[in-house]
């Protein structure tokens, strides 16, 4: 379009820059992380509504085909040690416990091809046990998780030939060791997702603080020991002696003051 302006011709050019800027400020990744956020949740939707053997079978060869990615991958940085672990020819039938030992290190430092068989078995059983487990109890405890895992470490002992010539022996210990293992990784992580026992008299009061912008002051209310159920009774001199200053003592009773609950509660025990 073009405008005469004290006799000079203005030409204005249409342009792109907001189309260009509301495309730029679309992140890709956030973009794929969001479609592939759907897709797992689509999977799983399905995945849900489908009988037990369907589940533990897709369970199962997903877990395997990653953990044959992943072992494929150690087994690239490993596969050179393997050479070291050979035994010689004149010795092959010379000590059954040397040779038992020299096949478990040979197991345990394979090439690329020997670690995806066995971290497929690993994470593929353990994976499909656990969905059979889970289905069938209907919740997912220390129980079904030492049990995914013995099944995991003894059929890992049967495909890799770790341990001596009993191989049922083997298998057995083998999958008690994972049992025991597995057991005790599942304790510590219950033990660590759950928040601790003074965290959680603290969650009205974090919320609180949150919202007022005062987060900085919630280590106060702990070393004054003004839980959630303090909140109504809080009063000036209370937040003085825990070293809060006037102007956040205003807006936390202030606060305290306009909420409904709060005030209510205050009510009743006076």
């Amino acid at each position: 379009m073009a405008e005469s302006k004290q006799g000079v011709m203005v030409v204005e050019i249409p342009t792109k820059a907001s189309g260009i800027m509301g495309q730029g400020e679309q992140n890709p990744i956030a973009v794929l992380q969001a479609k592939f956020k759907e897709l797992e949740s689509g999977f799983k939707g399905w995945l849900a509504k489908q009988s037990l053997p369907v589940e533990a079978a897709v369970v199962t060869t997903t877990s395997a085909a990653q953990g044959a990615a992943i072992g494929a991958f150690m087994g690239t940085l490993t596969g050179d040690s393997s050479s070291l672990f050979t035994p010689p020819t004149e010795a092959v039938n010379l000590n059954p416990e040397a040779m038992a030992s020299l096949k478990q290190a040979q197991a345990l430092a394979g090439g690329p091809l020997v670690q995806a068989r066995n971290f497929a078995v690993m994470t593929g059983v353990n994976a499909g046990i656990s969905c059979v487990m889970r289905r069938l109890r209907g919740k997912e405890d220390v129980q079904s998780s030492m049990v995914a895992a013995f099944g995991s470490g003894a059929l890992f002992s049967l495909v890799s030939g770790v341990g001596g010539p009993n191989q049922a022996a083997n298998a057995v210990t083998s999958g008690l060791f994972f049992a025991l293992v597995q057991g005790g990784i599942f304790q510590l992580g219950q033990k660590f997702s759950q928040p601790p026992v003074e965290d959680v008299q603290y969650v009205k009061t974090r919320s609180m603080l949150s919202s007022l912008g005062l987060q900085n002051y919630e280590k106060n209310f702990k070393k004054g020991l003004l839980t959630d159920n303090t909140l109504p009774l809080l009063n000036d001199s209370a937040l003085r002696d825990v070293k809060i200053p006037p102007g956040p003592r205003l807006l936390i009773l202030d606060h305290i003051e306009r909420d409904s609950e709060l005030k209510e509660r205050r009510r009743v025990n006076h």
